[in-house]
C-alpha cells in the first residue's frame, strides 16, 4: 500500500506539503499505525488537534448517531446540535455569542471582519488598522495571511490586505507606541505555536488588555492552538486572569472534525447582523454534534486538569534533557504545548524520532514541538525522553 500511496499522492496532489514517507492507516488513543502495521506514539496530535486522541468512542458514537439523523441543512434554519455546542462554549467562556465555521483560518477571517465592522457601524471609517505580532501565525487565507507576522509564509502572495501593522511579541512598549485612533484591534496568540512555542512574560496579556482598554481598541486572541485545555486551562488567557473581546478556536474543538469558532462579547458581536457574514458548511448538525461530544468529554473526564499535571511532568523531563545536552538551548511552552529549542537543525531529529516510532515536528528550523493528545501518559513521555536522549547523545 505504501509503495502506491506515496507516489500517487505525489503525482496527484498539490505539492503544498513536505510529507514524511509514512502512510498512517489507523489510530487509537495516543497511538498511530502505518500500513505496514508499525506502531507510533503520537506527540503531535495532528498539530494540537486530537486532544482526546484517536478514535475516541464518544466521538464515534456521536457521529454515527447524528449521521443517521441529519447531516446538513443550511444556516437559514435552526438545528439542535449547533445551539447546544454554542451554549456550552458561551457557558464556559467570557463570550455572549458564537459564529461557527470550518477552520481556524476562517475563524480568524471572521474576527478580522467583525473588528472592522464594529467601528464601521459607528461611523469611524478611519479606524480599521489591526496590530498583530511579528512571528505570529493566523492562517493561510488572504485575510489571515495578512495578519500573520512571518514573511516566509507570505512570499509569493503580495499584495496582501491593507491595514495590518506588526510589533515584536512580548514588547509592550512597541505596542503602546503603535496604538492610536486608527487601530480597531490588537490580534495575538497567547503562545506563538508556529512561531517557535514562544511564551510571553507573565503579565504581558494583562498589559495588552489594559492598553486596548485605554485606546478603545478590541482585543482578539487566537486560541486555535492553545485552546480547549492544551495549556492546562480551558483557554490559555485564563492563566493571565484577563478576557478578550473576541476569541478564535478550531483544532482541538473538533478533535479532527473541520470546525472553527469565533466567540465574542455582545458589545462586539452585535455588529454581525443578518447578511454581514456567512458560511455554507459552518456549524452543520453532524460537525457540531461531534464537537459537542468532544467538549463534554473534556469536561466529564477532567482532561484539562490532566493536561496541566502531565504537562508539568513533561516540561520537567525536558529541562532534565537540557541539562544533559549542550545541543538544547531552551525549554519553552506551557501545559502540553511544549518546545525544545536546539542550536542545530531540528528536521533530522524529527526523522530519527519517526524511524524509532515517535511522531513530533519542528518549527522555525530548530524548535522541536510537542503537542500530544491531552491523554498522553507519563510512561509514553518517558519513552520519548529516552529516544531523544539517545539521539542527542549519538549526535
Amino acid at each position: 500500500m505504501t509503495d502506491t500511496t506515496i507516489p500517487q499522492t505525489d503525482s496527484l496532489m498539490a505539492s503544498t506539503y513536505a510529507r514524511l514517507p509514512v502512510v498512517f492507516e489507523r489510530g487509537r488513543g495516543t497511538m498511530l499505525w502505518d500500513t505496514a502495521g508499525r506502531r507510533y506514539i503520537d506527540f503531535l496530535a495532528g498539530i494540537a488537534v486530537c486532544g482526546l486522541g484517536h478514535a475516541h468512542p464518544a466521538l464515534q458514537q456521536a457521529l454515527a448517531e447524528q449521521a443517521g439523523r441529519l447531516v446538513h441543512v443550511c444556516n437559514l434554519y435552526y438545528t439542535i446540535p449547533q445551539v447546544e455546542l454554542a451554549a456550552w462554549l458561551v457557558g464556559h467562556s467570557f463570550a455572549d455569542r458564537v459564529f461557527f465555521c470550518n477552520s481556524g483560518a476562517e475563524a480568524n477571517e471572521a474576527a478580522i471582519k467583525l473588528a472592522r465592522k464594529v467601528f464601521q457601524d459607528r461611523g469611524e471609517t478611519d479606524r480599521y488598522r489591526i496590530i498583530a505580532m511579528e512571528q505570529s501565525f493566523h492562517g493561510r487565507t488572504m485575510g489571515s495571511l495578512s495578519a500573520t507576522g512571518q514573511d516566509k509564509i507570505k512570499k509569493g502572495f503580495y499584495p496582501l490586505l491593507e491595514g495590518f501593522d506588526f510589533v515584536p511579541f512580548d514588547d509592550i512598549a512597541a505596542l503602546r507606541n503603535a496604538l492610536d485612533e486608527t487601530v480597531c484591534a490588537v490580534m495575538l496568540e497567547p503562545i506563538q505555536g508556529e512561531g517557535g512555542v514562544v511564551c510571553p512574560a507573565d503579565d504581558y496579556l494583562q498589559q495588552v488588555r489594559a492598553l486596548c482598554d485605554e485606546a478603545g481598541a478590541l482585543l482578539i486572541l487566537d486560541e486555535i492552538q492553545t485552546g480547549m485545555g492544551r495549556t492546562g486551562r480551558l483557554f490559555a488567557h485564563e492563566h493571565s486572569g484577563i478576557t478578550p473581546d473576541i476569541m478564535t478556536l478550531a483544532k482541538a474543538l473538533g478533535n479532527g472534525l473541520p470546525i472553527g469558532a469565533m466567540l465574542a462579547r455582545e458589545t462586539a458581536a452585535r455588529a454581525f447582523d443578518a447578511g454581514a457574514h456567512g458560511t455554507t458548511f459552518g456549524g452543520t448538525p453532524l460537525i457540531t454534534a461531534g464537537a459537542l461530544a468532544v467538549v463534554q468529554t473534556i469536561e466529564k473526564e477532567g482532561i484539562v486538569a490532566q493536561a496541566a499535571e502531565t504537562g508539568a511532568y513533561f516540561k520537567t523531563q525536558l529541562e532534565a534533557l537540557k541539562e544533559r545536552h549542550r545541543a538544547v538551548e531552551a525549554v519553552r511552552g506551557q501545559g502540553l504545548l511544549l518546545g525544545l529549542k536546539l542550536n542545530c537543525e531540528g528536521a533530522p531529529i524529527v526523522d530519527q524520532c519517526l524511524a524509532r516510532g515517535f511522531v513530533i515536528n519542528c518549527v522555525q528550523g530548530n524548535v522541536l514541538r510537542f503537542a500530544p493528545p491531552l491523554i498522553i501518559g507519563v510512561h509514553e513521555i518517558d519513552a520519548l525522553m529516552q529516544c531523544l536522549d539517545e539521539i542527542l547523545t549519538e549526535a
